[in-house]
């Protein structure tokens, strides 16, 4: 009992300090670290190394050597669950005590907890029904709102709890989710693409039926509607004087044409498992950049768990 209280008067009290921030950018790290191994387990053919779950054969939880490389793969992406839970136990102690002045901390990593259970679960689904398409693209949709949470998190880790006053005019950030919403159209639309390709996670895999070189055009179009939409913020937030906003927008636009790039060379290459898998990641990091840019939009509330900047605050018109 003793070292237990030792341990959370050791935890950080009045601000979220360099522990919490760690552990921040651990999370944010590790939940798009999980879906390169998860493209991986597809890409190599190994999603059912692991024949069964929760154990990776009838009579044991870990690969065997019988079963290769591919048992391999599928464990150590599995393996790195219980790397993401860790991190989200001690990310949720160390606010433990800020709980009081900090609830959107706490609120924000029982979320990525309780994703990590979800994950698991619809992972173990996965593999009952034999990799169907339609359950693997849930599976990293579920891994894209988490990285979206955990950037949140990142967010107000260190800008501390979210106003109810914009930091920019109303039709700015209308820009804002309408440009948000063009990524997440996107995305969903280019899990359906994956679903109808090659890379099935298993040689025996069916895939969803659906016309893969049609999709694909369908996949283009919200794709360069959000990469005009971008320009435009862009241009919006140097005319009103967004800092944060402006850079942010540039990231955006930078990781967009590199997504661009990456997809027109997979889909002219004959889907490349490396390229396929480097459009895999960069949409989860498209997705963390986007979720930035909208956080920038609304202004933070200073609290004494984490002082105001006068600085750091974005300068709206």
């Amino acid at each position: 009992m003793l070292a237990v209280n030792r341990l959370y008067r050791w935890l950080p009290e009045s601000t979220a300090d360099r522990r919490v921030r760690v552990l921040a950018w651990a999370s944010l790290v590790s939940q798009t670290l999980i879906v390169g191994t998860g493209g991986a387990v597809r890409l190599t053919g190994s999603g059912l190394g692991c024949p069964t779950w929760p154990r990776c054969t009838d009579d044991s939880f870990v690969a065997t050597p019988e079963m290769g490389i591919h048992g391999i793969v599928e464990f150590g992406n599995r393996l790195l669950t219980f790397v993401l839970v860790i991190i989200a136990i001690l990310a949720f102690l160390s606010i433990l005590r800020l709980r009081r002045e900090r609830p959107e901390l706490l609120r924000l990593t029982v979320a990525l907890g309780a994703g990590i259970i979800v994950q698991a679960l619809i992972g173990g689904i996965t593999v009952l029904t034999g990799l169907n398409s339609w359950i693997v693209g849930l599976h990293y949709v579920v891994s894209a709102v988490l990285v979206a949470i955990a950037t949140v998190y990142v967010y107000r880790v260190y800008r501390g709890q979210a106003s109810t006053e914009l930091g920019v005019p109303g039709w700015v950030r209308g820009l804002a989710i309408a440009t948000a919403a063009g990524v997440w159209v996107t995305v969903l639309i280019g899990i359906v693409v994956t679903g109808s390709g090659p890379h099935a996670g298993d040689a025996s895999t069916p895939r969803n039926g659906l016309d893969s070189e049609l999709l694909q055009h369908y996949h283009s179009w919200p794709a360069y509607i959000t990469f005009g939409l971008t320009l435009l913020l862009i241009v919006v937030a140097a005319r009103v004087g967004h800092r944060s906003l402006l850079r942010s927008s540039l990231a955006l636009l930078a990781v967009e044409g590199v997504q661009i790039v990456v997809g027109i060379a997979q889909a002219r290459l004959g889907l490349p498992v490396l390229l396929v898998g480097v459009h895999i990641v960069l949409a989860c990091v498209l997705v963390a950049v986007m979720t930035m840019v909208v956080l920038t939009t609304r202004k933070s509330v200073a609290t004494s768990a984490q002082p105001s900047d006068p600085a750091r605050e974005p300068v709206a018109a």
